[in-house]
């Protein structure tokens, strides 16, 4: 019986112990960057010696990744598009998801952003993975407006893409500018209505467009 709990509890103990290395590389690069980030300062928060920190993390460059790539997974879990009879509902209430999911696990992208920011002769492996999970989240956003906007041509789901992007980059900025200030949440709702309007318009044949210009 030993024999099978020994190895389980050394599991434990390790993966443990890479959450602690991760959580104490959140708050070191959330307070100095990446280029303020040591693996002495990890140490020095989580408690434990360098040397463990080396047995999970090749370098500061691979946990730096690693804790993206936490990060985006948690944050990827809530994108599950409600059901629902109105296709704005739906859609503004997968907004709700992910502004939620975000404000609890926002590290990806604050510290991706850090690092899509910076020009480096050699590129890190940490900006390599948020440029990796950046490009899944778009799959997920191309595959989300294919479904509720199943006619939009491939060059305006395309554009609607980038735009939602660009738009959630920019919302969490004023969110981390403004803090309690700024209802992030509210802002991802508005801007589910807005690209929401934006695919219907660009679905819809030119004399609707028309129409809807001529209405009173």
């Amino acid at each position: 019986m030993a024999e099978h709990t020994q190895p389980r509890k050394r599991r434990a103990n390790g993966e443990e112990s890479r959450r602690r290395i991760l959580d104490a590389a959140v708050e070191v690069a959330t307070e100095r960057g990446y280029e303020g980030t040591s693996i002495a300062l990890v140490s020095k928060k989580c408690g434990l010696p360098a040397s463990s920190i080396y047995w999970h993390f090749k370098d500061k460059d691979e946990l730096i990744a690693a804790v993206i790539e936490r990060s985006f997974d948690t944050w990827l879990s809530a994108w599950a598009v409600p059901d629902g009879d109105s296709p704005l509902g739906r859609i503004t209430a997968l907004a709700t998801q992910v502004a939620k999911a975000l404000l609890d696990s926002p590290d990806f992208l604050r510290l991706g952003l850090m690092l899509t920011l910076e020009r480096r002769p050699v590129e890190a492996s940490a900006r390599r993975m948020f440029l990796n999970v950046r490009e899944q989240a778009c799959r997920r956003i191309d595959a989300t407006m294919r479904e509720f906007a199943p006619g939009l041509p491939d060059e305006s789901v395309a554009l609607l893409t980038t735009y939602a992007m660009a738009a959630a980059d920019g919302l969490f900025i004023a969110k981390e500018i403004g803090g309690d200030s700024v209802d992030l949440v509210a802002l991802f709702e508005l801007h589910a209505r807005a690209l929401h309007d934006a695919a219907m318009r660009l679905s819809a044949p030119e004399d609707r467009i028309a129409a809807r210009k001529d209405a009173p």
